[in-house]
C-alpha cells in the first residue's frame, strides 16, 4: 500500500477530488497539521507530498516558524529525493520558494473563475499533455509567485498572474489555481460563515450564490482537466504501472 503526505495549514481543508483518486491507486493519506505545531514525520514511509493552500503567506516565517521547516522539507522532497509532488495555492508558492523564487502580494487578487492559459512549454510538457490551451479554474489568492526559481518550467499563466503553475522535471507540478475543489467542498462553505465572510469581502454581498451559480457547470470540465494532470503525474514517476 501507497502512502501520501498532506501538509494542512487550516481546518476544514482537504485535497478535495484527489482523495478519490487516492483511493483508486489505493494511496493512503497522512495529514500533518503543521500549523497546530505538529511536526512533520520522516519522509522517507511516503511516496508522494501534496501541500494545500492556507490563509498564511510564504513571507511569514516569523509569525509561523513552522514555515521554516516545512520549506525545508518541501525542498528534501523534490531535490533530494526527487519524488512525486503536488502543491496547491500556498503549496505551489511554499514549492518555488523552496527552490530559490520569490513570492510576493498580487497585484490583483483572484477570487472566483478565472481562464488560466498554458504557455507553450506547458503545451509541451509531459504534466499538462491532453490539456487544451484554455483552462477556467477556481481561483482564491492574494499572493503570488512573483519570480519563478529557474529549476522549474512555467506550464500555465493568467492575465494577472504570470506564474499559474510550474513543473520541476517530471515530479513535481505546482499549481496556484484549486483544481482540488469540487461541488462537494463548495458546497460545505454554506456552513463555514468565515468562508462566506470571506468571498463577500471581496466579491460584495451575496457572493457566494454567485459563484455556485458560475462555478457548478465548470465542474465537470475543472474535474477533467485535473483528473489528466494527476494521471500524467503517476504516470511520469511511475507511482502508477499501466
Amino acid at each position: 500500500m501507497k502512502r501520501a503526505l498532506i501538509f494542512q495549514h487550516m481546518d476544514h481543508d482537504h485535497p478535495g477530488r484527489f482523495l478519490d483518486y487516492f483511493a483508486e491507486d489505493h494511496i493512503i493519506p497522512d495529514f500533518a497539521r503543521v500549523w497546530e505545531g505538529q511536526e512533520i514525520p520522516s519522509l522517507a514511509p511516503y511516496d508522494l507530498l501534496f501541500v494545500l493552500g492556507g490563509k498564511q503567506d510564504t513571507w511569514q516565517v516569523d509569525e509561523f516558524p513552522w514555515m521554516a521547516a516545512e520549506k525545508a522539507a518541501i525542498r528534501e522532497w523534490v531535490w533530494d529525493r526527487a519524488k512525486p509532488y503536488i502543491g496547491i495555492c500556498l503549496g505551489h508558492q511554499l514549492l518555488c520558494e523552496a527552490l530559490g523564487g520569490e513570492v510576493g502580494l498580487a497585484e490583483k487578487h483572484e477570487v472566483g473563475v478565472y481562464e488560466v492559459m498554458l504557455t507553450e512549454d506547458g503545451l509541451r510538457h509531459k504534466l499538462f499533455e491532453g490539456l487544451d490551451r484554455g483552462n477556467k479554474v477556481m481561483q482564491w489568492h492574494f499572493a503570488e509567485v512573483t519570480r519563478a526559481p529557474q529549476s522549474v518550467t512555467v506550464l500555465a499563466s493568467s492575465e494577472t498572474t504570470a506564474t499559474q503553475a510550474v513543473a520541476l522535471d517530471h515530479h513535481a507540478i505546482g499549481m496556484q489555481f484549486h483544481c482540488e475543489f469540487t461541488p462537494q467542498s463548495m458546497g460545505g462553505w454554506s456552513s463555514l460563515p468565515g468562508y462566506i465572510e470571506a468571498l463577500e469581502k471581496e466579491r460584495g454581498r451575496g457572493a457566494y450564490p454567485r459563484l455556485l451559480e458560475e462555478a457548478f457547470p465548470l465542474m465537470p470540465q475543472m474535474a477533467t482537466m485535473t483528473r489528466r494532470i494527476y494521471d500524467n503525474l503517476m504516470q511520469a514517476t511511475g507511482l502508477r504501472r499501466e
